[in-house]
């Protein structure tokens, strides 16, 4: 009953409400459990049809130049709802740190290279 109640309250909340069914891409890390408190950011993508195959293999190298802080929590994307669409989860200790981490990505060199098509 409690969940139902729940529901209902919920309901008059949502203004719309969309699902997607999200496979991890095999290049990122597996998502674990952080060491918090954290802030996570979501970033969501939409890809040009057919463009899904060439954006896996851009994002696969440009990782590699995001996992020293481990800020990199999950890679996804659609499989069923709303398809070409991926998703980046990534968690930082504060917005300093976040900030920091992304300048030092552009530092990098290949970084803007592989970031170029994406």
């Amino acid at each position: 009953q409690e969940y139902l109640d729940f529901r209902k309250e919920r309901s008059r909340m949502l203004l719309s409400r969309r699902n997607q069914l999200l496979l991890e891409f095999s290049f990122w890390n597996e998502p674990l459990p952080r060491q918090g408190p954290n802030i996570y950011e979501l970033r969501t993508y939409k890809l040009k049809p057919g463009t899904m195959i060439e954006w896996g293999n851009n994002w696969a190298r440009a990782i590699k130049y995001r996992q020293e802080n481990q800020e990199a929590v999950g890679g996804f994307f659609s499989q069923i709802g709303e398809l070409y669409v991926v998703h980046h989860l990534w968690a930082y200790k504060d917005l300093q740190s976040r900030e920091e981490t992304r300048n030092a990505a552009w530092r990098k060199r290949g970084w803007d290279e592989n970031v170029y098509y994406t």
